[in-house]
């Protein structure tokens, strides 16, 4: 089995990466979290989870070895095949997503696209104890109930909570103290810039 890949990139999208490693051209599917990471880089180093099918071989990539381990307990959960996982990881980042399944928090994971009532009602069950075990991804943390509040406060002013969610994620890297008034001002402007 693949394990892990580290090659030159000859195309990226947000989804799919294409990987040379040795003249070898290796399709890679990859999580939104885990392009905004590579994005703009020439060599990638990726953790692959390879998943064999009698019809197909899907190669699954992602930067960090925690993002592989969430995937990997995600696709464990009955119902959830590594399309779902991956739009999962695609919506939410890995922190958030194991302190929504510790706190039993199912509107947060409901918020996921494709994600129904019944399916994080699932992942709360199958992995609450679980997701103890994969690593946080660290760097700088705001809480997540800040994070929580301004998000829900752009989508309840009818932004996209994706890109509500994306924005806020953005301003939280570059100021990981800013007080939630500041957090959703500074969301609304990025919002109505773009």
């Amino acid at each position: 089995m693949i394990g892990y890949l580290k090659g030159k990139v000859i195309s990226s999208k947000p989804t799919n990466i294409l990987l040379d490693v040795n003249g070898v051209g290796y399709s890679v599917n990859i999580s939104i979290n885990t392009y905004e990471k590579i994005s703009g880089e020439e060599s990638v180093s990726l953790f692959i989870h390879t998943n064999v099918r009698e019809d197909a071989i899907t190669l699954f990539g992602f930067s960090t070895e925690s993002e592989k381990e969430m995937f990997e307990l995600l696709i464990s959960v009955n119902g959830i095949g590594p399309k779902i996982a991956l739009s999962i990881l695609s919506g939410i980042k890995i922190d958030d997503l194991k302190r929504a399944i510790q706190s039993a928090d199912i509107s947060r994971i409901v918020a996921v696209p494709g994600i129904g009532r019944k399916t994080a009602e699932r992942l709360v069950l199958e992995l609450r104890v679980k997701v103890e075990q994969v690593q946080e991804e660290g760097g700088a943390e705001i809480p997540f109930s800040i994070k929580n509040e301004a998000v829900a406060a752009l989508t309840t002013l009818g932004y996209n909570s994706k890109i509500a969610e994306k924005v806020v994620r953005d301003i939280v890297t570059q100021e990981p103290n800013a007080a939630i008034e500041e957090l959703i001002k500074k969301s609304l402007s990025a919002l109505n810039k773009g």
